[in-house]
């Protein structure tokens, strides 16, 4: 006769204090954010926020307006939504503002100059950025908590405040003719919070991992780039889109430090408020066409972007 020895499951400890607290308003929460009213104000809000982009659509393919079959104001003297009383369809504002329409510099190589210059702006902070967190997360070392701290700090720091101080900096190594300027001063004004969301994405990562890693004989470079670097391609893409649409729509960096040959497609803009003082119906058309490669790069990397923005939200 045999017997069959029970197995024995310890019971789930029941929550109190400020576990109980914490659970019951997370429920709380979730059951406000999934409620009908909640989605109500959520369409509301997306509807007011993209009320302007139509406008801008609707405004780039607008042409004259005509009163009674005769041609009157340009339509940018009237509101967007006159585009239904009357104005003509056309896109030869998209042309206009890509060739520059024998006015202005064409568009075409303001493109060109914000490509040259948002793809380094973007990987230099994330290389940098992830060498810093991986030695703030994993590496003990004198002073570790004041300095990152203080990086984290440097957030607050207006970046007007450091225009003219960089500027001379530049001036003074000769840098203020080329693309570097612009390069570093990106750099600049991203690291801090690239090295904040990759470190807090780090220190999710359990260390049972690292330890494991360090027991088959990884060194720092090895646990680095074989263990962390795939596990961190959410956090490095969240960063990539903040960086990528920071800089693609930068204006006051590109006043500062571009010349000429090295501006971006927001100065080509900026320029058309006053080159195009008689025909500013190129202006949405321009506008149109430097949104195109942003809103792509988001599309591409949207899932990667929300999962790196709950990075060490949740634990357990």
């Amino acid at each position: 006769m045999t017997t069959i020895t029970p197995i024995l499951v310890n019971p789930e400890p029941e929550l109190t204090g400020r576990k109980l607290k914490a659970q019951l308003r997370a429920a709380d929460a979730k059951t406000k954010l999934t409620s009908p009213w909640a989605s109500g104000l959520a369409i509301v809000i997306a509807i007011a926020w993209t009320v302007p982009t139509i406008g801008l659509l609707v405004n780039s393919v607008r042409g004259p307006a005509t009163v009674n079959g005769n041609p009157a104001a340009a339509s940018i003297t009237s509101g967007w939504w006159h585009f239904f009383k009357g104005s003509s369809f056309t896109f030869s504002n998209y042309s206009n503002a890509w060739t520059g329409n024998g006015n202005t510099s064409p568009l075409s190589s303001y493109l060109l100059n914000s490509i040259v210059v948002t793809l380094p702006a973007v990987f230099i902070p994330i290389a940098l950025a992830l060498l810093a967190a991986y030695a703030f997360a994993w590496i003990d070392f004198k002073g570790k908590n004041f300095l990152f701290v203080a990086i984290f700090a440097m957030q607050i720091v207006p970046i007007q405040v450091a225009l003219i101080p960089l500027n001379t900096i530049y001036t003074k190594f000769g840098l203020n003719a080329g693309f570097w300027s612009i390069w570093l001063s990106h750099t600049i004004f991203g690291l801090p919070l690239a090295i904040f969301l990759l470190h807090n994405f780090m220190k999710e990562i359990p260390a049972s991992l690292i330890e494991a890693a360090r027991v088959d004989g990884a060194g720092h470079v090895r646990i680095f780039i074989q263990v962390l670097m795939p596990l961190l391609v959410p956090a490095i893409a969240s960063f990539g889109i903040f960086q990528f649409l920071w800089v693609w729509n930068d204006l006051l960096v590109a006043l500062t430090f571009s010349s000429d040959n090295t501006a971006p497609i927001t100065k080509g803009i900026q320029g058309l408020t006053t080159q195009f003082q008689s025909s500013a119906d190129v202006i949405p058309a321009a506008a149109i066409i430097a949104m195109i490669v942003p809103l792509a790069v988001f599309l591409g990397l949207q899932r990667f972007f929300v999962r790196g923005l709950l990075a060490g939200s949740v634990k357990g």
